[in-house]
């Protein structure tokens, strides 16, 4: 049954509610949160079968947060905090979507939304100044407000390599990883690609497999996790510093111990930094070194420092220099969290095949063609990333005033105001929105700033007894350029990164995340300047 007959076999939602938000994932749980707690009516659409958005969707082997999971929690309800333990210091998939399920479970989020569902569209009336909102199961909601809590990371891009609709063995993308689970004993596997979800699920499936096959384009910076059980001390201590933490998170804050800005460490210094990237404490470590993606001097120390660990892991010094990153700086692309990731390479089942020396011309149907000849295969792997930031807003057909599509306005990269809103499309909100720190940040901090400003405005525009609250076309030009100039001043843009959509053919070359120092305080300053460089109509 397909997604469409699924949601065709319940009877289509009608009528209006004070708000619609798309997606089930952490952003759409609490949005739904704040604004039942507000009195608004709402209603939810999530395509999956259940809450968890992208931890319901990334089951593939492996699969786990790369931030420690006592800070990958959500802040804003103690019932929650306290009634949760989590078991690992990263944890698991199927932990992170039962967590999610807990936060549904407790404050009974589920009744508002309608699962295996799909916006299919989203119109704006100016008479009404309201949003008319269809799915493709026949529903149409009318709405005031609009909210895309549609995640950064929720667009996989599938098996779109020439031939691969021939192939006659199994096929998986690791975004939409089958829920029974697969079997990979004796089997012959072709692993493409070599970005978060191949580095996460390559040893794995490399202990069950007969023989892996891994086609690289572009090798990864990838640390250690060193994962452990969580001890009972470091939850209590966690608890018991959680008040700072809270306090540190709300004044923009990392909530984390961080050097000083100004501070350029010495070769000495610089050299005990270093070693915090191989302590298991991954993209925090990367935090902590001052500079990083700012100080050329800095950055390649680190690069250099990670390249020699690899070298010294794998024992096969012509397969190290493949595995080696040279061409972009270290955090320029997100950097990876793995466990025995390189150690795996040393398995006597285990080959690489360098696609910038033989690149792949088609899947056949048995297996993988490249210009040096095909490798058979019984499973392919598709791990090519996402279509991150935008991809799950240009799937849907938004329109806003003059019925201007969002896909027409975005047509040379995405353009809002902070991350929240967009010119033109009155009572739209994007929760961790490109413009934003979003995937730069800790993304449940992000999405807690973002739900509370979102639901914080959607209050003052109802005290104001006003009807719509939109982004000025000079704000946002505004804030563009300077996402821009921010991004300028770092070495991210010197690597072809989702960040930039260089996975994605075709799609617009800009910088999509910000950058900036400060972000809390400055959308906590516009709210408090009367929501400045927004007009409330």
């Amino acid at each position: 049954m397909t997604n469409v007959e699924l949601a065709a076999s319940r009877t289509p939602r009608k009528g209006s509610v004070d708000a619609v938000v798309v997606g089930a994932g952490f952003a759409g749980l609490y949005m739904v949160q704040r604004l039942r707690e507000a009195g608004l009516s709402v209603q939810g659409f999530e395509a999956g079968k259940d809450v968890g958005g992208t931890w319901y969707w990334n089951r593939y082997p492996g699969a786990r947060c790369d931030i420690p999971s006592l800070l990958y929690s959500y802040t804003w309800s103690d019932e929650v905090r306290l009634g949760w333990r989590w078991s690992e210091k990263y944890a698991t998939q199927p932990e992170i979507l039962s967590y999610a399920e807990h936060v549904a479970d407790r404050y009974d989020l589920r009744r508002d939304f309608a699962f295996e569902t799909k916006v299919t569209s989203a119109v704006f009336d100016e008479a009404s100044r309201r949003w008319t909102v269809r799915t493709d199961a026949g529903d149409v909601i009318d709405a005031r407000f609009c909210i895309m809590a549609t995640g950064c990371l929720s667009v996989p891009r599938g098996a779109d390599l020439p031939g691969a609709e021939s192939f006659e063995g199994e096929s998986y993308v690791t975004g939409l990883w089958p829920h029974e689970g697969v079997d990979f004993k004796g089997k012959r596997v072709a692993v493409i690609g070599t970005g978060s979800s191949a580095i996460q699920s390559l040893p794995l499936i490399a202990k069950d497999a007969a023989q892996v096959t891994v086609f690289q384009r572009t090798p990864n910076f990838s640390l250690p996790a060193v994962n452990t059980p969580l001890a009972d001390e470091e939850v209590a201590a966690f608890h018991e510093g959680f008040p700072e933490f809270l306090r540190m998170v709300r004044a923009g804050e990392p909530g984390i111990p961080m050097p000083p800005p100004d501070w350029v460490p010495n070769d000495e210094e610089l050299a005990q930094l270093l070693e915090g990237l191989w302590s298991g404490w991954g993209l925090v470590a990367c935090a902590q070194i001052p500079n990083l993606v700012k100080d050329e001097r800095i950055n390649e120390a680190a690069c250099e420092y990670v390249r020699g660990k690899i070298r010294e892991i794998v024992k096969d010094p012509a397969l190290a220099e493949k595995l080696i990153p040279c061409d972009f700086p270290l955090a320029a692309k997100r950097a990876c969290v793995d466990t025995d990731y390189f150690e795996t390479f040393n398995r006597d089942n285990v080959s690489l095949v360098d696609l910038h020396e033989t690149p792949i011309e088609a899947i056949t149907p048995t297996g993988v063609k490249t210009t040096d000849g095909e490798y058979p295969a019984d499973i392919i792997v598709y791990a090519i990333g996402f279509d991150a930031m935008t991809g799950a807003l240009s799937r849907i057909d938004i329109r806003g005033r003059g019925g201007k599509a969002l896909n027409a306005v975005w047509a040379e990269g995405p353009r809002t105001y902070l991350g929240l809103m967009v010119a033109g499309f009155p009572n739209l909100f994007t929760v961790t929105g490109p413009g934003s720190p979003s995937v730069l940040s800790n993304m449940l901090m992000s999405i807690e700033f973002h739900v509370d400003w979102i639901a914080d405005a959607i209050g003052h525009v109802q005290a104001r007894q006003a009807s719509a609250i939109e982004a000025t076309t000079e704000a946002q030009d505004a804030w563009v350029e300077h996402v821009n100039e921010e991004a300028d001043k770092t070495l991210y843009p010197r690597a072809a990164s989702w960040y930039i959509g260089a996975n994605v053919p075709g799609k617009p070359r800009v910088f999509m995340p910000y950058v900036g120092e400060g972000y809390k305080v400055r959308i906590d300053d516009v709210a408090a300047k009367d929501y400045e460089g927004f007009e409330i109509a």
